[in-house]
C-alpha cells in the first residue's frame, strides 16, 4: 500500500512555471508506475502524464507535450510535474496516481490506478 501527498500548486500568470511534487509513503515506490491526472470544474479528470517504474519512460497528453515534463526519484520516493508556458486552460485540481499493474495501454485511464494524493490546486491567470 501507498500513500500519495501532492504539493506545489498555486496561482501563476500565464506563460509561467510551477513544479509540482508527489511524495510517496512505503518502500516500495519503485514498484509503481506513476501518473499525473487533474480536473477542472465541471469536467471529468483527465490524464496528463506518467512514467515507468524506472523513469525511463515517459508519457503525456497531447495537451501538455512539450510543455510539462514528468520524473521520479525511486530513492526520494517522488515523482514531480514541471509545468512550463502554463495556460489559463491548465487551470484545474492535479493529482498524481500510483499503481503496480497497470499498463501502458490503460495508464491514461483514472480508474486503473489504485492510489490517489488527495490533490493540489493549479490557477492559471491570464
Amino acid at each position: 500500500q501507498v500513500q500519495l501527498v501532492e504539493s506545489g500548486g498555486g496561482l501563476v500568470q500565464a506563460g509561467g512555471s510551477l513544479r509540482l511534487s508527489c511524495a510517496a509513503s512505503g518502500r516500495t515506490f519503485s514498484t509503481y508506475r506513476m501518473g499525473w491526472f487533474r480536473q477542472a470544474p465541471g469536467k471529468e479528470r483527465e490524464y496528463v502524464a506518467g512514467i515507468n517504474r524506472s523513469g525511463g519512460g515517459t508519457y503525456y497528453a497531447d495537451s501538455v507535450k512539450g510543455r510539462f515534463t514528468i520524473s521520479r526519484d525511486n530513492a526520494k520516493n517522488t515523482v514531480y510535474l514541471q509545468m512550463n508556458s502554463l495556460k489559463p486552460e491548465d487551470t484545474a485540481v492535479y493529482y498524481c496516481a500510483a499503481d503496480p499493474r497497470i499498463t501502458i495501454a490503460t495508464m491514461r485511464i483514472p480508474a486503473g490506478y489504485e492510489y490517489w494524493g488527495q490533490g493540489t490546486q493549479v490557477t492559471v491567470s491570464s
